[in-house]
């Protein structure tokens, strides 16, 4: 990304509430064309990435685009997009927190949105479901959003690293929405150079597949380390598609959603990726190392917080997710990877195309 060139703002205005990598790589992306604040709960942090141009936290050795303006102050980043102004005919926010911070982050906002004169898109990027609820992300800021009437939801997803994204080499995302202004407001501040959005209705399909992908990429780092071969992890890769298509459409998702950028292209990704966490967990796992071990390290990878809610889910709606029943026995019951690896390859012969 050139952090010399400022191009004049269209009439977008962008609030990105969440300075983790991904929060701050599509905060540099909207710069580009449209007014953005990026709001950071470290004070610290914002003042880096205005005065500095940098967040060494999260993305080291990047220079952040001089459009790109940051605040420690949320009332400062929600006025940006909610402040009447006749030259702003679209307003923005996108929420970089993870699964475990969209409820407070949605609560803390809702008064604000409640209180805004114009139409405001509110658009979230984080993968995985609630560990406690099983609840999808859409589903909880719905449970704090739904009831504003100037507010349109929607998810940002796609097979992505930030870093990648920040050093401006190509991605494509997908933004799912049922409503049209939503899906124009996020492809206007982020269509372009190297970044490519398509659009979708079928938000849960969307949403599933970002949050089965992670448990996937841990089963594909677990094989890796065991040194099972390439053969093994294109396998689990395609089984593991398997597994997401089928809940996906027993949660009411679309078939076809699963073959494209936020199911196979997602997986793709975060199993063979080396900037993909879960994998490294994975890898971790099959090279013998307790869990314990490897999150203390300050690791965070989202597969782990939400395996278990994916195989309840699997049990809710009837649907085998034996992949990812072997990923919560390595985690959570002590079972080796190389027995859990066996339990698998030891199941009955079945045709490829069952649904269950």
């Amino acid at each position: 990304m050139n952090a010399t060139t400022v191009t004049p703002p269209n009439p977008l205005r962008v609030s990105v509430l969440g300075a983790g990598s991904w929060g701050t790589a599509l905060a540099a992306i909207a710069s580009r064309k449209s007014d953005t604040l990026l709001w950071a709960r470290d004070a610290a942090t914002a003042h880096a990435i205005s005065q500095q141009r940098q967040n060494t936290r999260y993305l080291p050795n990047i220079v952040l685009p001089p459009a790109l303006k940051a605040t420690s102050h949320l009332d400062e980043a929600l006025h940006h997009v909610c402040a009447v102004n006749p030259k702003v005919t679209n307003h923005l926010i996108i929420l970089g927190v993870p699964v475990a911070g969209l409820e407070e982050v949605c609560t803390k906002i809702a008064p604000y949105l409640r209180q805004c004169s114009a139409f405001v898109s509110v658009v979230w990027t984080c993968k995985g479901f609630d560990p406690e609820n099983g609840r999808l992300p859409h589903e909880i800021a719905q449970a704090s959003l739904g009831d504003v009437s100037n507010v349109g939801l929607g998810v940002l997803s796609g097979p992505s690293f930030a870093k990648e994204v920040a050093q401006g080499l190509p991605v494509a995302l997908t933004i799912a929405s049922n409503s049209k202004t939503v899906i124009d407001d996020t492809t206007e501040a982020l269509h372009g150079g190297p970044v490519r959005i398509y659009s979708s209705r079928d938000i849960v399909g969307v949403e599933v597949g970002g949050a089965m992908k992670n448990v996937m990429a841990i089963a594909c780092g677990i094989a890796d380390g065991l040194e099972l071969g390439t053969n093994a992890r294109a396998a689990i890769i395609t089984r593991g598609l398997a597994e997401m298509q089928r809940l996906g459409q027993a949660m009411g998702g679309r078939a076809d959603t699963f073959s494209g950028l936020t199911g196979l292209g997602d997986l793709v990704l975060t199993a063979t990726g080396p900037l993909s966490r879960n994998r490294q967990v994975g890898l971790a796992l099959g090279h013998g190392q307790p869990l314990a071990d490897i999150l203390a390290t300050g690791i965070t990878a989202e597969g782990v917080r939400c395996a278990r809610a994916a195989l309840q889910l699997g049990k809710h709606y009837n649907v085998e997710l034996p992949i990812t029943e072997a990923v919560c026995h390595v985690l959570f019951e002590g079972v080796s990877p190389q027995q859990a690896v066996s339990d698998l390859l030891a199941r009955e012969a079945k045709a490829e195309n069952i649904r269950t």
